[in-house]
């Protein structure tokens, strides 16, 4: 049944892109008028609705007969920005060559994205096997909108650029597949396309809120090696200077250039560092509901990330995917961008599977000042979560994106309902 029902909508969907992109308005109407006076003229005898259907009939056979012969000897290089937000409009350019012996004009441009529809496994999540489920499906799945464009006129030989208006609808990454070139047949009813392989990914990064001034709680803490050193392993320093031998120095330490230019043991030293190292932790644990606000959730783990100011502090960026992630950003590590470039990938998981955000987030509790975490569910587990952390004094920021705030909410439990996130945030 779910099987059956699949390939059906498919099949339905997969008509209805083809006619969509090959007709005109004007072949549309046509068509449409060729159903309706074909189900009018069945009986020739009773109306003249079939000279109706024959005349449009014989327009359409005339127009799909000469889409063979419509060339658009036109080739195409796509220049995209390295990425975008999600949620925001953007532009890119696309230079185009005409390499045919006559100008051309009146063609349309349109981008062949990467197919949204979802895969047989999705769509026997559904609770029905409806249309109305296919297509909610293949909204949620679909990352950007670009709709075609019209392409100035090119001169034999000639090239002309031209700059593409699109809107990124969420996070994840825009697939591109080709650059597709339309013409319409003489009576503009049907248009022949030519393809040009351009396959090109661009990231959309998460939308992001503006915070308020954020005091961190938590004191410096001591850090082997300094903070470019922060992830190493081994048990390096920081080093300052040079200075006189001493009894005792490891011989490691000798500076043996100096040694040779001044006739006596110099040797490094070294000084350890304290600073600040945060946790910003996100939780992407829950079912299919809760991906609304997994959503919330990653743009708002985003704007901490790109608003906390890491040149003096560390900042670890935890989630889980199909493992326990942990990303850094800070002075010798990476990028804030670079945090929201991993968020982009972020996906749902079985909710059974929080136990290994928890254990990551332990494993590295000894080194953070403290941790900023950013919840999608408020259930007994991650009320478990939070009192560990607590107990063991580790200073806290807590959120949870929530339709409404539970009954029994601590006083610390800050709470961020979808559609008012700024509101929440505020309030912090």
């Amino acid at each position: 049944m779910w099987k059956l029902s699949y390939r059906l909508i498919h099949a339905v969907s997969s008509a209805q892109f083809f006619i969509a992109r090959r007709a005109s308005r004007a072949g549309l109407f046509v068509l449409g008028g060729i159903i309706v006076s074909g189900a009018l003229g069945i009986d020739t005898t009773q109306t003249t609705a079939y000279q109706i259907f024959t005349l449009l009939a014989a327009l359409a056979l005339v127009a799909l007969a000469s889409l063979p012969f419509i060339r658009v000897p036109v080739t195409a290089q796509r220049l995209l920005p390295r990425a975008v937000t999600a949620g925001e409009p953007f532009s890119y350019l696309i230079k185009l060559r005409n390499g045919g012996p006559s100008p051309i004009g009146d063609v349309v441009l349109v981008e062949n994205l990467a197919d949204p529809r979802p895969p047989l496994e999705a769509f026997r999540g559904l609770r029905f096997p409806t249309y109305r489920g296919f297509w909610r499906l293949t909204s949620s799945r679909q990352v950007g909108d670009i709709p075609e464009a019209a392409v100035p006129g090119i001169a034999a030989g000639g090239e002309s650029g031209m700059r593409i208006q699109a809107h990124a609808l969420k996070r994840g990454v825009l697939h591109f597949e080709g650059i597709t070139i339309g013409r319409a047949d003489p009576l503009g009813l049907f248009r022949s396309f030519a393809s040009v392989a351009a396959h090109e990914n661009l990231l959309v990064l998460p939308r992001r809120y503006p915070l308020p001034p954020l005091a961190l709680p938590g004191s410096r803490k001591y850090q082997v090696g300094g903070v470019s050193l922060a992830s190493s392993v081994g048990d390096s320093e920081e080093f300052i200077g040079l200075r006189d031998y001493r009894p005792g120095d490891p011989l490691q330490r000798v500076h043996w250039k100096s040694y040779a230019r001044v006739g006596r043991p110099v040797v490094k030293e070294y000084q350890d560092e304290f600073f600040e190292r945060h946790a910003l932790v996100l939780d992407t644990f829950g079912e299919e509901p809760a991906s609304a606000s997994l959503e919330e959730g990653v743009s708002v783990a985003a704007s901490f990330a790109y608003t906390i100011d890491t040149q003096e502090c560390l900042l670890d960026l935890l989630f889980v995917g199909d493992a326990p992630c942990t990303y850094t950003a800070g002075r010798g590590q990476l990028q804030p961008s670079a945090l929201l470039e991993a968020l982009a990938g972020a996906q749902l998981r079985p909710n059974h599977g929080f136990g290994a955000l928890r254990e990551s987030l332990m494993a590295r509790r000894a080194t953070l000042t403290s941790s900023i975490l950013v919840l999608i569910g408020w259930d007994e587990q991650r009320r478990r979560l939070v009192n560990e952390l607590r107990v063991l004094d580790l200073p806290l920021l807590v959120m949870a994106v929530l339709n409404e705030p539970p009954a029994d909410a601590p006083a610390w439990l800050h709470v961020l309902v979808p559609g008012r996130i700024n509101e929440g945030l505020a309030r912090l």
